[in-house]
């Protein structure tokens, strides 16, 4: 399989797919140690994550420099490796503290995770480190769009003693998915709607449950009162980072029509000092668009806005190519209306398309139209009166005053509503009980 280059254009990386066979006998391995691990008990497995982890921080260069050539992207990949690296104590101690509560909870022996191109490593492992933990033997396929990484991380696992017996990370298209997915007796699936129906029509057949985490369309809503430096701050880099690549990016606001031009004008100003990032890497915010597919997504979108009506404030009215590799400015709209595309689809972009508003009741059904719900925030001068209109958003999680809390704080729980996933808790305590199920055994008297 030959990899393009987000930066260049340029095909420059190539691997061997995974051949059937050999997905069928990892399978037959994983099943056999699979009960020896669980077995094991959890204070081993504890022990073998935590030297994974070791050889993780002693192998970060190597793993930061492949996420970077996936990615094109340099302070967002140094932040995604730290994250996984700090998630394992988090996981380890969610597990132990499990364990001594609920003996009874047996994991599903194998998972398999399947995991998107945005943020590679992070979504690969958000659901395997739990997994793993709880005792099941883990197969992961990441994004056929960004594997350079997978080759780092399998030579982590190689150097952690007994974690290759129930750890596995192959790159692979479609088409590994579903051989993964038909030995897995739990999928977690992150991605697209549509790819999602695939996979829970293949899950269906073998009758096993899925946990899902799929597109989203977050809005913001900054009140009359709110703090608006602090919250054209928090909106910016809500949106951007990531190049707007994120399934908790900012795609909506909505603004009080009292304070809109102050706020339309300081997301411009700050959306301007954002600069591509450099040939070295090394300076810049905004990294080039991961996968060439979504480019076409972000320009029908912003074709579509400005037929509707919508103005450019600052930024791109399409990505522009630069040396191969394809961008997009942040860019603030303004005129715009709920019925384009930019407000009804997810762009996966940079964009911020900006609407006033007047009654919190027409604020709320605007807000509520979309059939995503998966996070939001509220900006407010007060806590009270951020709450009083976080508590009328349909989203599984709503930050105040801050863009997307439940990833910075890790243990803030988060679940998906409507179309934005299945299957509970993706982040925090919670999350662990998705991979397990309770065993009862009943005595007679």
């Amino acid at each position: 399989m030959r990899v393009r280059n987000p930066r260049t254009g340029a095909y420059d990386y190539e691997f061997q797919e995974c051949s059937p066979e050999k997905i069928r006998q990892t399978a037959r391995k994983f099943s056999a140690n699979q009960i020896a691990w669980y077995r094991s008990g959890v204070a081993n497995r504890i022990a073998v994550v935590q030297e994974w982890k070791r050889v993780l921080i002693s192998m970060k260069e190597e793993l930061t420099g492949a996420l970077a050539a996936d990615t094109g992207r340099t302070w967002e990949t140094t932040a995604e490796v730290d994250w996984v690296i700090d998630s394992i104590d988090k996981w380890c101690i969610v597990a132990k503290k499990f364990y001594e509560q609920h003996s009874e909870w047996i994991p599903y022996p194998i998972t398999t995770v399947l995991s998107p191109w945005n943020f590679p490593l992070a979504l690969s492992m958000m659901d395997t480190l739990p997994a793993l933990l709880s005792g099941a033997a883990v197969l992961v396929k990441p994004s056929e769009v960004t594997p350079r990484f997978v080759a780092i991380l399998e030579q982590t696992i190689q150097r952690a003693a007994g974690l290759h017996d129930v750890l596995c990370i192959t790159a692979g298209t479609a088409e590994t998915g579903a051989l993964l997915a038909d030995k897995a007796d739990l999928i977690c699936f992150t991605g697209s709607v549509g790819s999602a129906k695939k996979v829970l029509h293949a899950a269906s057949k073998k009758m096993i449950p899925v946990l899902f985490e799929l597109g989203a369309k977050d809005p913001a809503v900054v009140l009359s009162s709110a703090n608006l430096e602090m919250a054209a701050s928090a909106i910016v880099k809500g949106s951007t980072t990531n190049a707007g690549q994120n399934c908790l990016s900012f795609e909506r606001i909505y603004v009080h029509s009292l304070v809109y031009d102050a706020l339309v004008d300081l997301l411009a100003a700050k959306a301007n000092e954002l600069q591509f990032v450099d040939d070295q890497m090394v300076k810049g915010e905004i990294g080039p668009i991961i996968y060439e597919k979504q480019v076409l997504t972000i320009n029908s979108h912003l074709e579509d806005a400005f037929s509707l009506g919508a103005t450019l404030v600052t930024g791109s009215k399409k990505c522009e190519e630069i040396n191969g590799g394809y961008y997009c400015r942040p860019t603030v709209l303004a005129n715009v209306t709920q019925n384009m595309l930019v407000m009804r689809e997810e762009t996966f972009g940079p964009i911020m398309p900006v609407i006033p508003f007047d009654q919190t009741d027409e604020l709320i059904e605007m807000v509520n139209a979309s059939e995503y719900a998966l996070g939001a925030a509220v900006f407010a001068g007060s806590d009270e009166e951020a709450l009083a209109v976080a508590q009328r958003i349909n989203a599984g999680s709503v930050s105040i005053n801050e863009a997307a809390l439940s990833a910075i704080l890790h243990y803030g729980d988060s679940v998906s509503f409507n179309w934005s996933g299945i299957g509970g808790q993706k982040i925090g305590p919670e999350n662990f009980s998705r991979f397990v199920k309770k065993k009862n055994i009943h005595l007679s008297s």
